[in-house]
C-alpha cells in the first residue's frame, strides 16, 4: 500500500519525533512507579493461583478474593510496596516452611509476617524470585512457540484483512459453541468481550464463569477453555483461528500475564480507553500499560488500541487528527515496551455521519492515511456504530461500505459490523448475515487495493494531508508541555473527555519505587528487550 498518497516524508518524520517527546514523561512515570496489579502479576507468573475460600464470602467463584490480592495487600500493610512484593515474599519463603501457595494460606489465616531483607538475604530472595518468575515466562515462551507451530500446521487465513467477530453471552459454556460456529462461518479472530464493569474490578475473577452481563468474565480458566475449543476448530477448518480478549482496566498487567500463560493471540490494550471511558486514573493505567505490553511483546501477542472510541464521542471529521495523534503515541509507547510493528493493531473507525457530503471519500482518506503511516502494522478497522439508527437494511448497506473501504485501503483486521447495532445483542443469525456481507465484499473485491490509486492532489490526497498536518500541529502543542500526554488528556484532547492526573479510580494502587525495588518479571522482560 506504500506510496498511494503524496505525504511529505519530512512531515511524517516530524510527527514521530514529536510523538516521542510527548510520550517521554509517560515512560518516565511508568519506570519510576509500580502498582498493586503489577505486583500481583509477578505472583501470577510465579504460579500463585486460586482464591481465598474462607474470607471471600461470595457464592460465585468470581466473587471470591484471589490469593494474589491477599498476599500483595498483606505485604503492603506490613512493609509497603515500594520495595516490590518479590523481596519480602521470597524472603518469607526462605525463612519458613512450604511453598507460595502455603504462604498465601498463612496470609489468609493472618499468621504470615513479612520483612524486607538486606544483604545476603536479599540476594537469596532475588535469586529465588527470579527463578520462580522465570518459570512462568518460560511457559509464555513455550506458548509462543506452540502458536508458531500450529500456524505452520494449519496455516493463516487465506486473505487479509482478517475477519474479527465478537462472541460473548456471559456464559463461557455458551460462548464456546457460538465461537466455533462463527469460525466455521468465516471468522478468523474470535473476541470474547468482558462482562460489563470488569475493567473496574481491582481483582481478576477465578474459574469458569456463567453469570457475566453483556459479556463474559475474563479469567484464566475461561481463556484456557476457549483456546482449547478454537484449537479444535482450527484443526477442523485447516486455518489457525485466533483468540482475543481485553488487557485493560485495573488488572491490565495480570490479564496480560494470563493471556500469555493460556496462549491468547490478540489483546485489546490501550491505557487511553480506560482513562477516557472508564475514568481509571492516568498514572495507574500508564504504569500498568507498560508492564502489560512487555508481556505481550514476549508472548507474541498482537495488541489492539482503542482510537475508534474517540469518534463515538467526538466528531469523526473535525477530530480525525486526534486519532492519528493517538496512533503515533501508541506506536511510540508500544515500541518502547518492546512490541514490533507486526504486533501493533492500531485502531481507527468508520464513524463519519453518512449524511455528510463525500462521507465515503473522507473515510477512504482517513483509512488510507493510517495505512500509509503504519505500513507494517495490522491495523484494526472498526465498523460504524454511532450512526446506526436501528434500520437494519440501511445498517447492512453501511456495513457493506465499511467492508469495501477496508478492502480498498488494505486494512489488517476487520471487525464485523452488525446490522442490529443499537437494536439488540446480535443473534447467531445476525452474525451469519454479517459474515456473509464481509465474505462477499472481500471475495468480490479480491486484490482491488492494488488498483486503487487516489489522484495526486485530489480530494482524498488533500484530506489525508490536512489530517496529518493537523496532527503535527497538535503534537507540537502536546510536546511543548512538560507533562506531555498526561496534560493533553487533562485538557480534553481525546474524545472531548477531560481526566485529571490525580483523579479517577485506582490512584491509591500506585506506588513510587524505592531505590531497592525489585521486580523479577520486569527485569527478565527488559533484558530480552534490550
Amino acid at each position: 500500500m506504500s506510496g498511494k498518497l503524496t505525504l511529505d516524508p519530512a512531515l511524517i518524520a516530524r510527527a514521530r519525533e514529536l510523538a516521542a517527546w510527548a510520550a517521554a514523561p509517560v515512560v518516565d512515570l511508568a519506570t519510576a512507579h509500580t502498582t498493586v496489579s503489577v505486583e500481583r502479576a509477578v505472583l501470577r507468573l510465579a504460579g500463585l493461583t486460586g482464591t481465598d475460600p474462607v474470607t471471600g464470602g461470595g457464592t460465585e467463584q468470581q466473587d471470591r478474593v484471589p490469593w494474589v490480592n491477599r498476599v500483595v495487600d498483606a505485604v503492603r500493610d506490613q512493609v509497603g510496596l515500594e520495595h516490590g512484593v518479590a523481596l519480602p515474599v521470597w524472603h518469607a519463603l526462605a525463612t519458613g516452611d512450604g511453598d507460595l501457595q502455603a504462604l498465601a494460606e498463612q496470609v489468609g489465616a493472618g499468621t504470615a509476617r513479612f520483612t524486607v531483607p538486606e544483604g545476603a538475604a536479599a540476594d537469596r530472595a532475588r535469586e529465588a524470585a527470579r527463578a520462580a518468575v522465570g518459570a512462568g515466562i518460560a511457559r509464555i515462551d513455550a506458548n509462543r512457540a506452540r502458536r508458531d507451530e500450529l500456524v505452520g500446521t494449519h496455516g493463516d487465513p487465506p486473505r487479509r484483512p482478517w475477519i474479527y467477530l465478537i462472541v460473548a453471552t456471559g456464559d463461557i459454556h455458551e460462548d464456546i459453541p457460538q465461537a466455533q460456529a462463527a469460525a466455521r462461518a468465516g471468522a478468523d479472530v474470535i473476541a470474547v468481550i468482558r462482562s460489563t464493569g470488569q475493567s473496574l474490578l481491582d481483582y481478576v475473577p477465578e474459574g469458569a464463569t456463567r453469570t457475566g452481563y453483556a459479556g463474559t468474565y475474563a479469567t484464566q480458566e475461561n481463556f484456557r477453555l476457549m483456546r482449547a475449543a478454537l484449537d479444535d476448530v482450527s484443526a477442523e477448518l485447516g486455518r489457525y483461528v485466533r483468540l482475543t480478549n481485553y488487557a485493560s482496566g485495573l488488572c491490565m498487567p495480570e490479564i496480560a500475564v494470563l493471556a500469555g500463560l493460556e496462549r491468547l493471540d490478540m489483546m485489546l490494550n490501550d491505557a487511553m480507553y480506560g482513562i477516557l471511558f472508564r475514568d481509571i486514573n492516568p498514572r495507574r493505567t500508564f504504569v500498568d500499560q507498560r508492564f502489560s505490553r512487555m508481556v505481550h511483546a514476549r508472548a507474541g501477542i498482537v495488541i489492539n488500541t482503542g482510537e475508534d472510541n474517540y469518534l463515538t464521542t467526538a466528531d469523526a471529521v473535525d477530530e480525525a487528527h486526534t486519532v492519528t495523534v493517538s496512533q503515533l503515541l501508541n506506536e511510540t509507547l508500544a515500541k518502547e515496551a518492546g512490541l514490533a510493528d507486526w504486533q501493533l493493531g492500531l485502531g481507527h473507525a468508520f464513524e463519519i455521519d453518512p449524511a455528510v457530503p463525500e462521507s465515503f471519500r473522507l473515510e477512504l482518506a482517513h483509512a488510507l492515511l493510517a495505512r500509509e503511516l503504519f505500513p507494517d502494522a495490522p491495523l484494526k478497522w472498526m465498523p460504524p456504530t454511532k450512526h446506526m439508527t436501528g434500520d437494519v437494511f440501511r445498517g447492512y448497506l453501511l456495513d457493506g461500505f465499511f467492508n469495501l473501504a477496508g478492502a480498498l485501503t488494505g486494512q489488517g483486521i476487520l471487525l464485523v459490523g452488525m446490522m442490529t447495532e443499537a437494536v439488540v445483542t446480535p443473534w447467531l443469525s445476525d452474525r451469519d448475515l454479517a459474515l456473509r456481507n464481509v465474505r462477499y465484499v472481500l471475495e468480490a473485491a479480491g486484490n482491488l487495493h492494488e488498483d486503487f490509486h487516489p489522484q495526486p492532489g485530489g480530494f482524498i490526497d488533500r484530506r489525508a494531508h490536512t489530517v496529518l498536518t493537523e496532527a503535527v500541529d497538535l503534537l507540537e502543542r502536546i510536546a511543548d508541555h512538560p507533562q506531555g500526554l498526561i496534560q493533553a488528556i487533562a485538557d480534553g484532547t481525546f474524545g472531548i473527555t477531560r481526566r485529571s492526573p490525580d483523579g479517577g479510580k485506582g490512584l491509591d494502587g500506585v506506588v513510587v519505587k524505592a531505590a531497592d525495588h525489585y521486580d523479577p518479571a520486569t527485569e527478565l522482560l527488559e533484558r530480552v528487550h534490550a
